[in-house]
C-alpha cells in the first residue's frame, strides 16, 4: 500500500511538471558575442518556444575556440566564430559539426556572405557555417578638408602631411598592400611572396609616417582626432565612422577603392551540441526581420540577410546609404582563412614600422 502511495505521488509530480513545461524544457546553450543575443530578443523567442530556454555565454573568437578545444566541442549547442576563424579551427581540432543547410533559410541570407562563408568554411564538401552579422574596415574623412580621399594610399598624399591616422595593426598592411595592386589574400599560399609584400608594404609606411599625425588604439581616441580636426583622414571601422556621422555630417565612411575589408560572425555548431534543432530554430528565428532591427540596434552591425541596411536603426541606417552603394558592397574583400606563421610574419613588420623614424 505504501508503495503503491509513493508511485502515486511520484505520477502525480512528474504529470505536474510535464503541466508547467519544466519536464520538457530544453536549453539551448549559446557561445556568442556581446550584443549577440540581447534580452529582449532571448524574451521572445522563449515565448514563441515555451519548451527551449537559452543560456548565454559571451566569448570572442580565441576565446570560442579554446572553449571548445577543450572540450572537444562539448558545452555548447551554438557558436558565433568569424569566418575566417573555422577552418583551421575544426581541421585540428574537430570541434564543429556539418550544418544542415535544408533547416535554414537561407534564402532570406545576402547572397555575396553566404557565398564567403561558404568558400571559408567547408571541408571536405561540408559546410560548417552560415553567416548572420558583418562589418568593413576602411577609411574615414571629413570631406570639407580632404575631399578626394578614395583609396588606402591617400593617407599617405603629402597634402594631407602631418593630418592622417591609423592603427599599427595588420589591417593597414593589407589595404596598403591592396592600394598598391597586391592581393595578398592570393599570396597566403607562398610564405616567400608573401614576404616580398610585406617589405613593399613596409617600406611605404615607414616613408608615411611624417603624414601620421599618431596611430590610433581605440575607437574613441580615433574620434578625438577627428572631432577635433586634428586629423582629416584615417583608417577606421565602419562602425566607428558611422557613429561619428552622426555627430558630424562631413565626417563619412569611405569603401576603398580597391574594396573595404569585411569581416563576417558566423552560426556554427559545436561538434557535442545536445539542441540541434533548438540551435536551428534560433537561427531562423534571429534572420526574421523584426528581429533583425531588434539584433541590430544591439550589435551595431550589419544583419546578414537580404535588405539588412535597410533594417538598420534609423542613424546608422542613414550613414551607410551614404557610404555604400552597390558597387562598393559587391567590391568588399572578405578577411581569408590564416595559415599559421602569416600573423608572427605581420608582427615583425609592424614592429620595423613602429620602430623607423619618419621621413
Amino acid at each position: 500500500m505504501i508503495l503503491k502511495k509513493l508511485a502515486a505521488g511520484l505520477i502525480g509530480a512528474v504529470a505536474l511538471m510535464t503541466m508547467s513545461g519544466i519536464a520538457h524544457a530544453e536549453k539551448l546553450r549559446l557561445l556568442t558575442w556581446g550584443g549577440y543575443a540581447p534580452d529582449n530578443v532571448v524574451q521572445l523567442f522563449e515565448k514563441e518556444n515555451p519548451d527551449i530556454e537559452v543560456e548565454v555565454t559571451l566569448s570572442n573568437n580565441e576565446e570560442m575556440i579554446a572553449k571548445l578545444r577543450a572540450t572537444g566541442g562539448a558545452g555548447f549547442d551554438l557558436a558565433q566564430p568569424s569566418h575566417d576563424r573555422i577552418f583551421a579551427a575544426q581541421k585540428e581540432y574537430e570541434i564543429y559539426k556539418p550544418m544542415n543547410l535544408s533547416k535554414i533559410d537561407t534564402a532570406v541570407m545576402q547572397d555575396n556572405l553566404l557565398e564567403a562563408v561558404k568558400a571559408n568554411a567547408t571541408i571536405d564538401g561540408k559546410v560548417y557555417a552560415v553567416p548572420h552579422q558583418w562589418g568593413t574596415s576602411g577609411l574615414i574623412a571629413d570631406i570639407s578638408k580632404a575631399p578626394n580621399v578614395k583609396g588606402w594610399g591617400d593617407l599617405c598624399d603629402p597634402q594631407y602631411k602631418g593630418r592622417t591616422s591609423m592603427r599599427l595593426k595588420r589591417t593597414i598592411l593589407l589595404g596598403t598592400a591592396f592600394s598598391l595592386g597586391k592581393d595578398p589574400f592570393a599570396l597566403y599560399a607562398d610564405k616567400a611572396g608573401y614576404q616580398k609584400m610585406l617589405d613593399e608594404v613596409t617600406e611605404k609606411l615607414i616613408a608615411c609616417k611624417s603624414n601620421v599625425k599618431t596611430y590610433w588604439n581605440g575607437g574613441d581616441d580615433l574620434a578625438t582626432l577627428l572631432l577635433s580636426g586634428e586629423v582629416v583622414a584615417s583608417e577606421t571601422w565602419d562602425s566607428t565612422a558611422f557613429k561619428l556621422y552622426g555627430q558630424n555630417k562631413n565626417l563619412v565612411y569611405i569603401p576603398p577603392a580597391t574594396g573595404a575589408l569585411a569581416w563576417i560572425d558566423t552560426f556554427a555548431i559545436p561538434r557535442k551540441g545536445k539542441a540541434d534543432d533548438a540551435a536551428y530554430k534560433w537561427i531562423n528565428f534571429v534572420l526574421r526581420p523584426d528581429i533583425v532591427k531588434l539584433m541590430s540596434d544591439s550589435t551595431g552591425a550589419i544583419s546578414a540577410v537580404k535588405g539588412g541596411v535597410d533594417l538598420l536603426p534609423d542613424d546608422k541606417k542613414a550613414a551607410v546609404k551614404v557610404a555604400f552603394d552597390d558597387k562598393a558592397m559587391a567590391n568588399l574583400k572578405f578577411f581569408a582563412n590564416i595559415p599559421p606563421g602569416i600573423e608572427d610574419m605581420e608582427g615583425k613588420a609592424l614592429e620595423r614600422i613602429k620602430a623607423a623614424t619618419s621621413n
